[in-house]
C-alpha cells in the first residue's frame, strides 16, 4: 500500500484577529499536498484576504490560536522574509507600484533573496524573456518601474512572472482575477497553468469571489469560507453549486 504524500502546507485550527483585537478567522483547517490546486471562495468580509496576508506573515494580523506548517516545519512565528526565502509566494490582490525600481531589478533582488543567486542583468533578462512571451507581456516592461502605469491585467501578469522566476513551493493567489476582463483573466490563468506544468510539485491556493477563474484553473479542491470558517469543501461542483445558489445557504442569519 502506497504511503500518503507528505503535506506541503498545513493550516490547523487557525484563529486570527485584527489590529483592534476583533476576531476575523475562527478556526481554519486546510491541507495542501504537492501539486494540488485549492480554490478558496467566500463573500466580502469572510476573511479571505486576511488568510492570505497571515499565510505570508503579515504583522498586521495576530494569530491567537492554531498553527501554520510548511513541509512539516511550524512557521506560525516566521516573518514574511523567512517565508519568502523558504518558498512561499503571495500574488497580491492590489500589486503596488514602486518608483525607481525596474521589473528587472526587482526580480534580480528577489531572486538573490530567495535562492542566493546573483545573476547578471543579461542572464536574468534572457531567463525572463520566454516567460514574458508566454504571459503576453511586452519585453519593454522589463525596464519599466515595477507596476508603474501598468494596467490591472499587466500588474497581475507581472505577479505571475514573479512566481515563474522565483520558483516557490507554495503560491497563494489573492483574488488574482480582481478587476480583470475575461480576456486578461484567461491570459493570467494560462500563465498560472504554465508555471504549474513547469513545476508539477507546486501547491497553489487561489482565492477568488468568482467561478470564472476556476473554469480556467480547474482546481482539485474548492473550499467555502464564511464568517472566518471553512464551512464546506468539495470538488469543482461546489463552485457550480455556489454559482447557482449564492452564499445565502451558508451564511448565518444576522
Amino acid at each position: 500500500m502506497a504511503e500518503a504524500p507528505t503535506p506541503l502546507f498545513e493550516i490547523d485550527g487557525l484563529h486570527v484577529s485584527a489590529p483592534d483585537g476583533s476576531p476575523i478567522l475562527r478556526g481554519v483547517d486546510l491541507t495542501i499536498l504537492p501539486g494540488e490546486l485549492h480554490a478558496l471562495m467566500g463573500p466580502n468580509g469572510s476573511g479571505k484576504s486576511t488568510l492570505a496576508s497571515t499565510l505570508m506573515g503579515s504583522p498586521e494580523y495576530t494569530v491567537t490560536a492554531g498553527s501554520i506548517r510548511f513541509r512539516g516545519d511550524d512557521i506560525t512565528d516566521w516573518g514574511a522574509d523567512l517565508r519568502g526565502r523558504a518558498g512561499i509566494f503571495l500574488a497580491f490582490q492590489y500589486p503596488q507600484a514602486i518608483q525607481g525600481v525596474s521589473v528587472l531589478n526587482f526580480l534580480r533582488q528577489a531572486l538573490s533573496a530567495r535562492k542566493g543567486l546573483d545573476l547578471s542583468m543579461l542572464e536574468l533578462r534572457l531567463s525572463i524573456m520566454e516567460w514574458m512571451e508566454r504571459l503576453d507581456m511586452d519585453p519593454a516592461f522589463a525596464d519599466r518601474y515595477l507596476n508603474d502605469g501598468f494596467s490591472g491585467g499587466e500588474k497581475k501578469r507581472n505577479e505571475v512572472l514573479q512566481m515563474a522566476i522565483l520558483e516557490p513551493e507554495v503560491a497563494v493567489l489573492d483574488e488574482t482575477d480582481s478587476g480583470l476582463d475575461i480576456d486578461a483573466l484567461r491570459v493570467v490563468a494560462r500563465g498560472v497553468q504554465e508555471v504549474r506544468r513547469d513545476r508539477p510539485e507546486l501547491g497553489v491556493l487561489a482565492i477568488t469571489h468568482y467561478q470564472r477563474l476556476l473554469e480556467e484553473l480547474d482546481p482539485d479542491h474548492v473550499h467555502l469560507l464564511v464568517d472566518g470558517r471553512i464551512v464546506e469543501s468539495g470538488g469543482p461542483e461546489l463552485a457550480h453549486r455556489l454559482e447557482d445558489e449564492g452564499y445565502g445557504a451558508w451564511q448565518r442569519p444576522a
